[in-house]
């Protein structure tokens, strides 16, 4: 962690202000979020058949998946924390984000497709009883966070990353089938969408 930049961010009341109202807008949000996904499970939805998961049969990469979101967010807690004005960012962009996923599950209830196997994470397997959600499907919620830390990240290699790794897991949950080709295919717009609201609702507060 830089203390340089964060001693400076910090030493404006009008960050730290914002970096808590921030970081209080996201647990809010997230608390919701969790509320919401129970919801989700207990609705039905309807299934269609998706043109592009049709051209091939499962595969199960659950341990591969995993391992590369949980690369992207240790790397991206390591990357972001010394940046102070991204952190900021990202928190703003993934909570607006998150609203956005809330509003497109509740519009568009879907149930899994039929050829899904089950993206079960395996350390809550493991330490923990925690169910296997399989209805949180329009849009990815993988594919778009990695997409937003690409969109938060400045040019350079770590942006190159970012943008590799999204494929990488855009690319696994089609292989296993665990979301249909459109919530992949939709998530980098959605976080785009959450990307330049957070810039725009941040410039907006910060010129008032």
């Amino acid at each position: 962690m830089s203390k340089q930049d964060w001693k400076l961010f910090l030493s404006d009341s009008k960050s730290k202000i914002e970096f808590a109202c921030s970081v209080l807008f996201l647990f809010i949000v997230l608390l919701a979020f969790t509320q919401f996904l129970n919801y989700v499970e207990m609705r039905d939805g309807f299934v269609f058949n998706d043109p592009i998961l049709s051209c091939f049969p499962a595969v199960d990469v659950t341990w591969f998946t995993f391992a590369t979101i949980y690369f992207s967010l240790i790397f991206a807690i390591y990357y972001f924390s010394k940046r102070p004005n991204l952190l900021l960012l990202a928190l703003q962009a993934f909570g607006i984000m998150v609203l956005f996923r809330m509003a497109a599950m509740y519009l568009l209830p879907l149930n899994p497709p039929q050829t899904m196997i089950p993206l079960t994470d395996p350390f809550v397997e493991f330490f923990g009883t925690g169910k296997t959600l399989t209805r949180d499907l329009f849009f990815s919620g993988h594919t778009a966070t990695l997409f937003l830390f690409f969109l938060v990240s400045p040019r350079g290699s770590v942006k190159t990353i970012f943008f590799i790794l999204t494929i990488f897991v855009a690319a696994s949950v089609l292989a296993q089938h665990v979301h249909y080709s459109i919530d992949v295919f939709a998530a980098p717009f959605f976080a785009y969408a959450a990307y330049r609201t957070a810039i725009k609702l941040r410039s907006i507060v910060l010129n008032n």
